[in-house]
């Protein structure tokens, strides 16, 4: 029969039941009244006990009752309006809208790992990484047989910025240096950097990359479009950067480990309802 009782309300029934011996040794007008109840008192210890030692097996709240938290990665390169990190958590930005909501909608507590670019797969060798988001499997140095891929969730447009007018096709570009984010590859210029004719100017972080450019380190940039446009929307009072020529147009959606400790068929799920509904895009609308 205490099957059919939620943990919470067995443990407000061996709450009852144990405050009644301590109620009845208090004077009261009502204990006065009822002093056959007391003949009652050494048998509530036995129900008690039991009560307790149910409870003791069952979870009591929810808290008690959610698994491991899903640990996702991000890259120590990003910046806006992919992720904003202070203090090496991540705090706003299109990825961690969507995990954070993934992992909501999974019921799981989402912690966030950063990683440098020539860590992560190292790392997601080891298990450490439950599931990576915006990741491409052009990406990546080789597969990774325990993970599964999303639905493609968001398109990344690498382009060529420049502060004002537009490129050539890249290939006709004279010798000089562009601007890059550490570690990134740009595979249509690739060739241009092999013989020389491009030099890549690399910085830390794409915005940084947008900073030296507006600075006049170089005369173009390597960009991703959301970054572009979130730079312009930070700097209302200069003159926009341009999109000079588009280079790469990239689908980019998330890993999930493939482990019993991971709820991997929810999560795929759970980001396909995200794609369907428009949840994806209304996040970034936020950032457009």
């Amino acid at each position: 029969m205490l099957a059919q009782f939620t943990p919470s309300a067995l443990a407000d029934l061996a709450n009852c039941v144990l405050r009644i011996p301590l109620a009845l040794q208090q004077p009261s007008s009502v204990a006065m009244t009822l002093p056959s109840l007391t003949s009652f008192m050494p048998h509530f210890g036995a129900p008690a006990l039991l009560l307790l030692q149910l409870l003791a097996a069952l979870p009591a709240t929810a808290a008690e009752t959610d698994a491991s938290p899903l640990r996702f990665s991000v890259m120590e390169s990003w910046s806006m309006p992919l992720v904003r990190l202070q203090r090496g958590q991540p705090i706003d930005g299109i990825v961690y809208d969507i995990t954070r909501s993934l992992a909501r909608q999974v019921g799981r507590k989402a912690l966030y790992h950063p990683y440098p670019r020539g860590r992560i797969e190292q790392a997601m060798t080891a298990g450490e990484i439950d599931v990576r988001c915006y990741i491409s499997p052009a990406w990546l140095s080789h597969d990774f047989p325990g993970y599964r891929w999303s639905v493609a969730l968001l398109v990344q447009r690498d382009i060529l910025v420049a502060r004002e007018g537009f490129a050539p096709i890249p290939e006709a570009l004279p010798a000089q240096r562009i601007g890059t984010v550490l570690g990134y590859s740009y595979p249509r210029l690739q060739a241009l950097f092999d013989i020389g004719r491009l030099r890549r100017d690399d910085a830390r972080t794409q915005d940084l990359v947008l900073e030296k450019l507006r600075a006049g380190r170089y005369r173009y940039a390597v960009s991703h479009q959301l970054s572009l446009h979130w730079s312009n929307r930070q700097a209302p009072g200069q003159p926009p950067l341009q999109e000079a020529a588009q280079l790469e147009e990239t689908a980019v959606g998330c890993l999930v480990r493939d482990s019993a400790e991971v709820p991997v068929e929810a999560i795929l799920k759970t980001f396909e309802e995200m794609k369907r509904s428009g949840e994806i895009e209304e996040i970034l609308q936020r950032y457009r």
